[in-house]
């Protein structure tokens, strides 16, 4: 069916103009009788954040969205727009998406006044309906609402105090749409101010001459909690007028970190068709867990938080070294090892932001012991009630181990039979055999890592495993080591 194309085809129609919250809440209501997932891709919010912003939505309310980073409030916001109509009719040549029924610019109005049922309509699909902004502290009165427009006025022969002379800005262009502003907080006061006025009365001076804008729009808007007093903070009489703020988190347990990092990480990569790649469920594990004892440790900043981003660039990393290993030694099968995880730790350190204390300790060594800590978490869950005796005392016996990031399967078969017990002891959980050598391979370096977290061997800096020296009882210990290692503490 063909869609009108001027206003009395509109009429004829029957066609219906709904305000933006009322269409965002009526096509709600439909998915939801309907039994259709809302905000997909979106995980672990299902019980918390989700049903709160339904309710918001359902309330007709402008909401703020309040998290850490890495909590995907930005995706949320963008995903509203699948709450919108397909495409609705407004005025051709309308900068401020004019219901051809109610225009609201000087334009729209004569336009219609102009041209009556013969008015020219286009339909804009959802996605031009939806407007982001991101705060920062140079935005001014004129990004947001607008400004008068010299050459407009010159080339239209208007005066200046003319409406027609105003170049709209953001918020004007998304009159029956969604307008977003991401860190709200970052906003200056004076332009907060203008935009609470807009939302509240519906008028705005620019340049000292006062514009009625009964604007029709849905405002969303992120924040950081800290925010507030970090950076700057939500002037009261804007607050008071967003009618709901929906706190957002990361994932609660380990399987949902899991899931959101394989949705996001890539992994399916081109040009490697002859490659099998395996990552283990452990090695997916201690990935996520690096994360969550992150946000747990005391010398890394909370009030910055450790995004999500962390596991997913770190799961990234991992294959890549893993791929170049595969490369290097012409193996057909990719499988991630601990000592990938190791090399990838320059995607460790630039998501955390520290205290004074993991200054002076330095991003390096903390993300090491993150690792360490992380293997000796997911290793406890594997391997609850096994013993590896036998191999603590091959190592307490003087010997060591190497196992390098580029040495093929082949090489670390070979060193890994030296020790008693080592590949027997660590297939007991695992559904995969000892000709699966890839598998085995980083099945036994996760044993390894496990036993260094216990602080039942000992692991230096190029990835060698050895006999455990005398001090190192600490949960912590890789740090409190190598601090004695260099003779800080010694």
């Amino acid at each position: 069916m063909a869609l009108p194309k001027n206003l009395g085809e509109l009429k004829e129609s029957g066609y219906h103009v709904r305000s933006v919250k009322d269409e965002m809440r009526a096509n709600l209501v439909s998915k939801l009788r309907a039994g259709e997932k809302l905000f997909p891709g979106i995980v672990g919010y299902d019980e918390t954040v989700v049903p709160q912003i339904v309710n918001a939505i359902l309330a007709r309310h402008n909401l703020i969205l309040l998290g850490l980073r890495g909590q995907a409030k930005s995706r949320i916001i963008r995903q509203l727009t699948d709450l919108l109509d397909d495409s609705i009719p407004v005025i051709a040549g309308s900068e401020v998406n004019d219901d051809p029924f109610h225009p609201i610019s000087a334009y729209g109005r004569q336009t219609v006044e102009l041209h009556k049922d013969a008015t020219p309509i286009i339909w804009v699909e959802r996605n031009s309906r939806f407007v982001e902004k991101l705060a920062t502290p140079d935005v001014t009165i004129a990004d947001i609402i607008g400004d008068i427009d010299p050459i407009k006025a010159a080339k239209g022969g208007h005066l200046l105090s003319d409406e027609l002379t105003i170049h709209y800005g953001l918020l004007p262009r998304a009159n029956r749409g969604i307008f977003a502003i991401n860190e709200l907080p970052d906003l200056a006061g004076k332009i907060q101010v203008g935009l609470f006025n807009i939302m509240q009365e519906g008028d705005v001076q620019i340049k000292g001459y006062p514009v009625r804008l009964p604007l029709d729009v849905m405002l969303v808007f992120s924040a950081n909690p800290e925010d507030y007093t970090a950076r700057g903070k939500i002037i009261t009489p804007l607050k008071d007028r967003i009618g709901s703020e929906i706190s957002t988190h990361y994932p609660t347990d380990l399987q949902l970190g899991v899931e959101i990092t394989k949705q996001e990480a890539w992994v399916e990569r081109g040009g490697l068709e002859s490659f099998r790649l395996h990552i283990p469920d452990f090695i997916r594990d201690t990935i996520e867990q690096i994360a969550f004892e992150a946000r747990d440790d005391q010398r890394i900043d909370k009030r910055s938080g450790v995004s999500q981003r962390l596991p997913i660039t770190v799961t990234e990393s991992v294959i890549s070294n893993a791929e170049r290993r595969a490369l290097l030694t012409e193996e057909e099968e990719i499988v991630p090892r601990i000592s990938d995880i190791y090399a990838a730790v320059p995607s460790i350190t630039g998501k955390m932001e520290l205290e004074y204390e993991g200054e002076q300790i330095g991003a390096h060594k903390i993300a090491r012991d993150l690792i360490k800590r992380a293997a000796g978490e997911i290793f406890e869950g594997y391997f609850v009630g096994i013993d590896f005796a036998d191999a603590v005392r091959w190592f307490d016996a003087g010997n060591n181990l190497r196992l390098a990031d580029t040495a093929s399967a082949e090489e670390c078969m070979h060193l890994l039979e030296v020790v008693p017990e080592l590949i027997e002891t660590t297939l007991v959980p695992f559904d995969f055999k000892r000709s699966d050598e890839a598998q085995t391979i980083s099945a036994c370096e996760f044993v390894l890592e496990g036993l260094y977290a216990q602080n039942k061997i000992s692991r230096n800096e190029e990835g060698g495993y050895t006999a455990a020296t005398k001090a190192k009882k600490d949960r912590r210990g890789m740090i409190y080591d190598d601090l004695t290692e260099t003779g800080r503490y010694s």
